[in-house]
């Protein structure tokens, strides 16, 4: 008989032995010849070394099963710790095309087909850029492959950036430390974060600096290895602050930059980078660009009704400025 330690790492010990331990006593009748005991995040195991190995490596699987998907139903507890062991990614117990396993069962995935090539982009491109207006899922869809590739570790670190065109790029007037300065101008990224990652392990990774917010204009001088780099509301940025912004770029990183040329915050005189950008950049080999549009949008259908409206309202305009 000999005792051996196990750490809970990764994730919370009350998502792998349940509330009030529903799943450890579950555990224990599937290891009936060990001694389990939990003390906050370490097992203690009594047993023979055959056993206590066997014990070690499914709990592990156990362990990566809830990091992946945030969820242990009794069946895939009773599948790892019992005979079966996990399914093999991609079986068919896997759901196709989900791209992260969030919150409270949520499954997200792309869910039109400009979605889905912006899935295929960022498998086949280190730089892509999504152009659509409002509703159209870019910036949900780009935080959702940021956290997948988070999670397979493909990447260290997630590095959110948006322009602060409200406070002109001068935060320090605001009160808080950076964070809380630009969550105003962060909150869909951090909405898309939170149904995609358990509250604790958000907060350890953005106190961790596993999740970064980079202020744009602060973004000079860094060099971005290992990282999936989300630039939201790029429409927003001048040609020189993207210019600064794409040549970040280090080694085995990702970048996605997502905005809506319809909806330009810059003074009048200020004209916006976006489009310049695109259009130079199109077609270089490793950069993709995905273009979304009104049938994209999975808001509520009125969105799609609005966004058509100001599309004709917009043309109507330019024909009579012709005039």
């Amino acid at each position: 008989m000999i005792e051996k330690e196990l750490s809970i790492t990764g994730v919370e010990p009350v998502e792998v032995l349940g509330a009030n331990d529903t799943n450890l006593r579950i555990i224990r009748t599937l290891f009936p010849k060990l001694s389990i005991i939990a003390r906050g995040e370490t097992l203690i195991l009594k047993g023979t070394e055959n056993d206590i190995g066997l014990f070690e490596e499914r709990f592990e699987q156990l362990i990566e099963h809830v990091a992946r998907y945030n969820e242990l139903p009794r069946k895939v507890l009773d599948d790892i710790m019992g005979t079966n062991g996990p399914p093999a990614p991609g079986s068919p117990g896997e759901e196709a095309g989900v791209l992260v396993h969030g919150n409270a069962g949520l499954r997200v995935k792309a869910r039109t087909r400009n979605q889905e090539k912006m899935v295929e982009a960022t498998e086949t491109s280190d730089m892509v850029f999504a152009i659509g207006p409002a509703g159209t899922g870019k910036t949900y869809t780009a935080v959702a492959l940021a956290v997948r590739a988070l999670k397979e570790r493909k990447v260290r670190r997630i590095i959110l950036t948006r322009p602060a065109v409200e406070a002109g790029e001068n935060l320090g007037f605001l009160p808080g430390d950076l964070r809380e300065k630009l969550d105003p101008y962060l909150q869909p990224l951090y909405d898309a974060l939170r149904e995609m990652i358990p509250a604790s392990k958000l907060a350890d990774h953005l106190d961790e600096g596993v999740i970064q917010i980079a202020p744009l204009a602060f973004m000079r001088g860094r060099t971005l290895d290992h990282a999936f780099v989300i630039l939201d509301e790029a429409q927003n940025a001048t040609l020189p602050q993207l210019k600064m912004f794409l040549t970040r770029m280090g080694r085995s990183a990702k970048f996605v930059i997502t905005g809506d040329v319809t909806q330009v915050d810059l003074p009048e005189r200020q004209p916006s980078g976006l489009m310049p950008t695109v259009a130079m950049l199109r077609g270089v080999d490793g950069i993709n660009v995905v273009e979304l549009d009104e049938k994209d949008v999975i808001r509520h259908e009125l969105v799609t009704k609005v966004l058509v409206a100001f599309r004709e309202l917009e043309e109507r305009t330019d024909k009579s400025k012709r005039k």
